[in-house]
């Protein structure tokens, strides 16, 4: 999980201050030398970590923390008020063209993850009403172009490509005039990468955004190289100004200090971030719902967000009037196990919520996705009227159910068991709800 380590250093060291009636300029020294340490193992930048210890505690030693009615709260506060700043306050948007397509230029080391970058933003801006393109310029990757192409036909977003054999420059130029000719608004260049920086690798570049008028040049770097994120950034910006940063893997990065380190060094904005290898696991970067996560403060935008893009809400207010009536039926079970899946691997969809690192086995949790394939297998499994009435559901229909599903018999009676353990719960938040206006679907 992103910030795992980081997190849970911090939030032990808070723990400590929130237990105090009154702090002391010793108390918050002690609790800022562990926090110095935190970051330092997080891999973030030491000049980083020295300019932003030094702002805490100076803020934390003032008199409006002193003398508050809670003083470690307010320490916390300032924590989150630093971080968010380090990271950028707020978010970064998009440079919109003024005429044509928008040219964004995608650029980085060889594995950084150009390519499914290249399609996860095609994919973010299509959803939003943009007609996005993507243009093959990789000519030297083996299966560059192929991999773009298979993207954009999984997405249904065009993909330009003139072959290995025409120069990238050429390409991007024929991939603009292709834009404009089909009206798109957005033009994505994935371009090839390096090994390491070079020579040849910048000139290609610069001669691209010459020959194209590029809006924004974002930079892919894996989150999981720490500092090296920030030098590589570094580098590239010196020969061709970028724009923005786009971290991948940081859902992996238990560190974060690529996260905590890039703005702050070079000056150059995180825009997203990617939480996954699917082609929806691409996030904008919002410094301060970072921070809150990072603090154990949950992330309840990123989730209602996540809830409006994934989740019927048709469909929810009708299952919401069902298990009123506690009338939900395993088909509801399964639809609603497809919208969780929908949303998101389910340890950062619990990492959102605040306060869940605090509940006792849920960060040890270990989500398996074959337990739930299992599950849907067996639904599936059973005919119309089993779903609907499980209780009619005996020996002989389980064995039936368990051989259809390749399943054990076992683990059939095993989610009978948890569906009727789940309607008396739904029948106790009936009961309760009675005579008032009941509960609700949080999105």
């Amino acid at each position: 999980m992103a910030f795992e380590s980081l997190a849970d250093r911090l939030q032990n060291v808070f723990k400590k201050l929130r237990g105090k009636g009154k702090l002391s300029p010793q108390d918050v020294d002690e609790a800022m030398r562990e926090v110095r340490m935190a970051l330092l193992e997080a891999d973030v930048n030491f000049k980083v970590v020295k300019s932003f210890v030094a702002t805490v505690k100076e803020r934390s030693v003032g008199a409006e923390v002193m003398e508050s009615l809670t003083p470690g709260q307010q320490v916390i506060k300032i924590v989150n008020e630093e971080l968010t700043a380090l990271m950028g306050n707020n978010p970064s948007q998009i440079t919109n063209a003024g005429r044509g397509p928008t040219v964004i230029l995608m650029v980085g080391l060889q594995g950084s993850g150009k390519t499914t970058s290249s399609a996860k933003l095609a994919r973010y801006f299509k959803k939003q009403g943009r007609r996005p393109m993507l243009a093959a310029c990789d000519i030297y990757r083996p299966a560059a172009i192929k991999q773009l192409q298979v993207l954009g036909q999984q997405l249904e977003v065009p993909v330009f490509s003139l072959g290995d054999q025409t120069s990238p420059v050429d390409i991007a130029k024929g991939a603009y005039a292709e834009a404009e000719r089909q009206a798109m608004d957005m033009l994505i260049i994935d371009t090839a990468g390096r090994l390491h920086i070079d020579d040849q690798l910048m000139e290609e570049l610069e001669a691209i955004c010459a020959a194209v008028k590029t809006q924004e040049i974002l930079l892919v770097v894996d989150a999981m190289t720490g500092q090296d994120a920030v030098k590589v950034t570094e580098t590239f910006n010196e020969r061709l100004e970028l724009t923005g940063v786009i971290l991948t893997k940081l859902d992996g990065d238990t560190r974060g200090g690529a996260a905590l380190s890039v703005k702050a060094v070079t000056g150059k904005p995180i825009k997203f971030v990617g939480m996954g290898e699917k082609t929806d696991a691409l996030e904008p970067f919002y410094p301060d719902r970072m921070a809150s996560r990072i603090l154990g403060m949950g992330d309840i935008l990123t989730l209602i967000d996540k809830a409006q893009a994934n989740v019927d809400l048709k469909k929810a207010q009708e299952m919401e009037q069902r298990m009123r009536k506690a009338e939900m039926t395993l088909d509801d079970f399964l639809e609603q196990m497809q919208q969780m899946k929908n949303m998101g691997p389910l340890d950062q969809i619990l990492g959102m919520l605040p306060g869940a690192g605090k509940i006792k086995g849920l960060k040890d949790m270990q989500v398996d996705e074959k337990d739930m394939a299992h599950t849907e297998a067996i639904i599936r499994s059973m005919t119309p009227e089993e779903r609907r009435r499980p209780q009619i559901i005996n020996g002989s229909r389980r064995k039936r159910i368990a051989a259809g599903s390749g399943t054990s018999i076992a683990d059939v009676n095993r989610l009978i068991k948890q569906f009727e353990q789940s309607q008396k719960l739904i029948k106790q938040f009936g009961q309760m709800g009675k005579g008032k206006k009941g509960f609700k679907l949080p999105f």
